[in-house]
């Protein structure tokens, strides 16, 4: 093959199937030299040099080479050998061992699912090591994942976020720490089984949403590092800064987001999840670490502007490739620029993390004393929105941030100690009746449906035992999903874009909320909450419409759990006469730490005496 040739031949990066075999291409501008050296060749060192196309890329055809087979790419810069893992590499034998040439082609079973609208989500976020283990001493993989789709399904959970199954050293990571972007862990199933995965979930009615790392790379196994032995400063070489901007709080490995070919490398990679896994979304990570190198808000002198660039280039190009993907922001800065739409400047994310709502909330959950309580605080979180869209956020109470590194899971800190306890449980379940009806995008993380006690560590897997145990708590998740999404045709308004918080008594820690969509009967819903260790009957409070209003949910109920007061808590008819603002008024009866739904089957028009 001439250099001609491969002047006006276009190949794909890393290792693909060709005419003659397969084709390999790798950037390498400071090479002198480059070889493929693999199975197909017993690993010679020079048997299938490379070509240059005078432009810092490298090609090859061998017609020897396989799917399945072994390869590296040999560099030589000057008196510097290097062998290297090829950076497309969409699969390793581990991550201190050899790139494998994968098999692109896949039967996806004409898989044409569509991600439900964005307003009727509810995401569970899981790590594929911790969320099913098989086996004892061993990470849970794709597999053990797909076990577990029937019991998500049931559970009504209609999106799976999965934190990054990218490959990284060893068996057990949180995944935050990517040696090869484009590989998926080996001792997940890689490739293959990670499509499986993605199918199953669709065939389950659930999408899939990934986590992806641009911030920083490695920093262990990582042959990015001085890929073709070139690096100034010490640096890390062609796809990273060499300067003050590589530093990050994970080691100096900031990708050259000013750089075209790893401004190419990263927006290739965003577009390889979308179109060759099937994914859904993406979840990005530490937005605020891209854009700003020490991590700050509203300090230029430290800011990425080319980052900010390139974030809005890779979600230009998902809209292209799949206009109904989600991709969601980890910026926790409340910056509603990050969701506005690229034509006005924004970086165009679809939705973000609000640490404006998981602070408060996890606060006032967790508060021992009552009076402690900050009604504010919980009517800012609820009312919080970015550009006037509601959708622009997803809330929680848990994250694998806000449960790990020394903070434990909400029941854990209502009680240490104690998490059957009474009080962790009655409170947990507020924090989750608050995520479930507030606007947003609600999302629980693996095992906060059945009161996972222990932190998040990547060695350590969740005790499935507890949804058995706590089988009542699981079927409250169950029920309050089912009101998010209006799986029983009775509260759409939960899913609506309005919200009106139009009752709060900061004695008695009571707040109540109108929730719709178009308004209406089986619409307008109303949300009454007790944040107080004291229940109430015949508590006024003021309707929006006349009629009976129906009791859909009472999170007293003894049903989901024996020790519950199963407070009565019934249907109730509305009264003549103004209140918090609404022109009707009722009574109704509330549990200690509990919450109440209620939506109407139909409105009464008001009765009024006509003098003849």
């Amino acid at each position: 093959m001439s250099k001609e040739t491969i002047k006006t031949t276009h190949y794909a990066m890393g290792a693909n199937p060709c005419e003659n075999g397969i084709s390999f291409c790798v950037w390498a501008p400071n090479a002198d030299k480059v070889f493929v050296t693999g199975s197909f060749n017993d690993f010679s060192p020079d048997k299938n040099p490379m070509e240059s196309d005078g432009a810092g890329k490298w090609f090859a055809e061998i017609p020897e080479a396989k799917f399945g087979d072994q390869y590296k790419y040999r560099i030589i810069n000057g008196d510097k050998e290097l062998f290297k893992n090829d950076p497309y590499a969409k699969e390793l034998t581990n991550s201190a061992g050899n790139s494998i040439i994968v098999d692109p082609y896949y039967d996806w079973e004409n898989d044409s699912f569509k991600l439900d609208d964005w307003n009727k989500l509810v995401i569970y976020e899981m790590h594929v090591g911790t969320f099913n283990t098989i086996a004892d001493g061993t990470p849970g993989d794709f597999k053990s994942v797909i076990e577990k789709l029937p019991y998500l399904k049931e559970l009504g959970i209609n999106v799976i976020q999965i934190m990054p199954p990218l490959e990284f050293p060893g068996s057990f990571s949180w995944g935050y720490n990517p040696s090869y972007p484009y590989a998926i862990e080996s001792d997940y199933g890689g490739a293959k089984g990670f499509k499986d995965l993605v199918k199953e979930a669709h065939k389950h009615d659930i999408g899939v949403i990934l986590d992806v790392v641009y911030n920083h790379f490695g920093p262990g196994d990582l042959d990015l590092w001085q890929f073709d032995g070139w690096s100034e400063n010490e640096g890390g070489g062609i796809y990273f800064y060499n300067d003050w901007k590589s530093k990050t709080p994970w080691g100096n490995t900031r990708p050259d987001f000013g750089r075209g070919e790893v401004r190419t490398f990263l927006k290739d990679n965003a577009l390889m999840w979308i179109n060759e896994y099937h994914v859904d979304g993406l979840r990005f990570d530490s937005v605020l670490y891209m854009r700003n190198v020490e991590g700050q808000v509203n300090n230029p002198a430290t800011d990425i502007p080319e980052a900010w660039s390139i974030l809005q280039w890779i979600n230009e190009e998902i809209k292209k490739a799949k206009p109904g993907a989600l991709t969601i922001a980890e910026d926790l800065t409340g910056n509603e620029w990050v969701t506005k739409n690229t034509t006005v400047g924004g970086a165009g994310f679809d939705t973000q993390w609000d640490m404006n709502f998981v602070h408060p909330v996890r606060e006032a959950i967790i508060t021992m004393e009552d009076n402690s309580r900050d009604m504010s605080a919980i009517c800012n979180a609820i009312n919080k929105y970015y550009n006037g869209d509601h959708m622009h956020r997803v809330i929680y109470t848990e994250s694998h941030d806000e449960v790990a590194n020394g903070k434990a899971r909400v029941p854990e800190e209502i009680w240490p100690g104690k998490v059957g306890s009474w009080f962790s449980k009655k409170r947990s379940t507020l924090g989750a009746g608050l995520v479930f009806t507030s606007p947003g995008i609600p999302m629980i993380f693996q095992g906060q449906e059945f009161l996972e006690d222990r932190w998040f560590e990547d060695t350590k897997p969740l005790s499935w035992c507890r949804a058995d145990k706590f089988d009542g708590i699981v079927h409250m998740y169950r029920e309050m999903i089912a009101l998010r999404r209006n799986l029983h045709n009775t509260t759409a308004g939960l899913s609506g874009s309005f919200v009106q918080i139009f009752h709060v008594n900061h004695d008695d820690k009571i707040l109540a909320m109108h929730r719709w969509d178009k308004g209406g009967p089986k619409d307008s819903v109303i949300i009454i909450f007790n944040f107080a260790n004291k229940a109430h009957n015949d508590y006024s409070i003021g309707l929006p419409c006349n009629g009976i209003w129906k009791a859909r949910f009472n999170s007293d109920w003894e049903g989901f759990d024996e020790k519950f007061s199963n407070h009565s808590s019934f249907d109730t008819e509305t009264q003549e006469g103004e209140k918090d603002g609404q022109p009707f008024n009722g009574l109704i009866n509330i549990g200690p730490y509990s919450f109440l739904v209620y939506s109407q089957d139909e409105i009464t028009p008001p009765q009024y005496e006509v003098n003849l």
